[in-house]
């Protein structure tokens, strides 16, 4: 049997409202015999105690077609395996897993198997316990068949003793389950969690012996960059979707905007509201989202991004509080990439350095800043290192240190020393080049860097001590100017916009001050790096080779 799950021609099915399943059910029969099972389940809590059936659109069914029409009867195996659903607030998702549990309870033919729904709070398991209480109360065939013990949120088939249970995921419960199916609700919020990962895989573990089973990711946007589990897992089923990685047994349904339309803005518009609400007009209120989008604009940048984040679906790239720092407003539209160290490297005609940082609880950034040999625009390129006792102080940032060390972009190091020895390994890379100017550092606290560079024979001078504070208003208010104008290019590393996001701006006099202390226990070691590089290069170096690598190609005009 040949299919796919991908769905290259996304973006112009779900702006013509088209559906966004890749492949008819596998396996028709099985398909319909559960989408009649989870027709005639009541939703109580709506008036006039409509069923699924009655009151639901078509992109339900189609996503409940998939998941059940992906399982072989006759084999015992379920072709399709991993699902996700991404949608935005209101879509009846609590009410969409709850169904589909139940639905499964009645299909499951295995005796004792164990159905889980895990949610990250009580009041989420809620969510979807009640439905599902309610649903088998209110039909009597159901009630006969299904016993609800509502005390401990489970349901047990009064045949099999197969239990849907629902748990929350800040109670000890989910160590040692061996659960045939499996739903994860609000999979952004594990994704601030440390370990969530490994919890899910524990979770999920008991569908290694029970190969008709199913795994169903059920969540909205987070109300932050996305981190942990939750950006591993979107942007798998986004390239999946995509046709990036090629993997038959995961399908992904995911309701968001286009990328030209994100860049557009064309998200306020209430005519594309539909577009990531496909029960607009239904269990979403048109109204509602209009009035909380005015309020939300005329609160600071972080409230409307957490709504459009809920409400839109429209993922946030960067904080944008009130008191955030201005050049964060350009900084995603200065990205490329393809820029790295080495593309930075050949590109330059001259370049500086930054470094700040480095205790033992903290971060080392480094900051590497190249002019570009033809357009003369600024290339920017970061770094940073951690010791593991900051991963251990911060244990609310380890899903997203992790990432941000799995992206490369983050190195942890064994040993106290590895993380200046390796700053003065790129010193010395960039220095190969002979377009490297100078170093800027933090004058005080910086003194292994100063040491160890010197003990590779850096000349005393090319190290520059950058006053901090106020006095480094000059190099912020440049950064600012240049990435509001385009002369200011990154590589669009997702530690840089965290970075970024987390400065906060405190006025002093006429002047504005970015200081680790006003801006917490959050991190922006790389970005004090990036001020002190800039504060060299805007003394407008010279280069120290005059003939370019473009030119020697022949790629410039003199």
């Amino acid at each position: 049997m040949n299919w796919t799950t991908a769905l290259p021609d996304w973006e112009a099915r779900i702006v013509q409202g088209r559906s966004l399943i890749p492949c008819d059910p596998l396996f028709p029969d099985e398909a319909e015999a559960a989408l009649g099972v989870f027709k005639s389940l009541r939703m109580v809590d709506v008036p006039g105690q409509p069923t699924f059936g009655q009151a639901c659109e078509e992109w339900v069914f189609e996503f409940v077609r998939a998941i059940f029409g992906a399982y072989d009867a006759e084999s015992g195996r379920r072709l399709i395996r991993e699902f996700f659903l991404l949608i935005s607030k209101k879509n009846g998702k609590s009410s969409i897993a709850a169904g589909i549990m139940v639905t499964a309870l009645v299909r499951n033919w295995r005796h004792s198997a164990e159905l889980l729904i895990l949610a990250p709070t009580i009041e989420v398991a809620n969510n979807s316990f009640v439905p599902a209480r309610d649903m088998v109360r209110a039909d009597e065939e159901l009630d006969a068949l299904l016993h609800v013990q509502e005390n401990f949120r489970q349901i047990t088939h009064r045949v099999t003793r197969a239990v849907l249970k629902v748990v929350a995921a800040d109670s000890d419960t989910v160590g040692g389950k061996k659960a045939s199916f499996v739903l994860v609700d609000e999979l952004w919020v594990f994704g601030k969690r440390p370990n969530a990962g490994a919890m899910l895989q524990e979770a999920t573990g008991g569908l290694v012996s029970r190969p008709e089973g199913f795994v169903i990711y059920l969540t909205t946007h987070a109300d932050a960059p996305p981190a942990g589990v939750f950006r591993q897992k979107l942007q798998y089923f986004r390239d999946v979707r995509d046709g990036v990685v090629d993997d038959r047994r995961s399908l992904g349904v995911l309701y968001e905007f286009p990328r030209h339309m994100i860049e557009a803005k064309a998200y306020l518009d209430p005519a594309n509201w539909y577009i990531t609400n496909p029960n607009l007009d239904r269990s979403v209120d048109r109204d509602f989202i209009a009035d909380k989008l005015a309020e939300a604009e005329r609160g600071d940048g972080e409230s409307l991004q957490t709504f459009l984040a809920k409400h839109l679906n429209v993922e946030i790239g960067l904080a944008l509080r009130s008191d955030r720092w201005s050049g964060v407003d350009y900084w995603g539209q200065q990205s490329e990439a393809d820029l790295t160290l080495e593309s930075l490297i050949e590109r330059s005609e001259v370049i500086t350095m930054g470094c700040d940082g480095g205790g033992l609880d903290d971060l080392l950034g480094l900051a590497v800043l190249g002019r570009c040999a033809v357009t003369r625009a600024w290339l920017l390129w970061m770094r940073a290192w951690a010791h593991p006792i900051a991963l251990e102080r911060r244990k609310s940032e380890i899903e997203r240190y992790r990432q941000f060390e799995r992206d490369g972009d983050l190195i942890v190091v064994e040993r106290v020393g590895q993380d200046v020895e390796q700053v003065a390994d790129i010193f010395e890379q960039v220095d190969a080049s002979g377009k490297l100017d100078r170093i800027g550092v933090d004058p005080v606290g910086i003194g292994s860097i100063v040491d160890e560079l010197q003990a590779r024979d850096v000349e005393f001078e090319r190290i520059v001590g950058i006053p901090q504070g106020w006095k480094l208003n000059g190099a912020i208010k440049t950064t600012e100017r240049m990435l509001a104008g385009g002369e200011l290019r990154h590589g669009g590393q997702a530690m840089t916009a965290w970075c970024v996001s987390n400065a906060k701006v405190e006025p002093r006099g006429n002047a504005v001050t970015i200081t680790k202390q006003t801006s917490g226990t959050a991190k922006i070691d790389p970005l004090i790096a990036t001020f002190n590089a800039v504060a060299l290069m805007g003394m407008n170096p010279q280069p120290r080779n005059p003939n370019s690598v473009y030119e020697e190609r022949g790629l410039v005009l003199v």
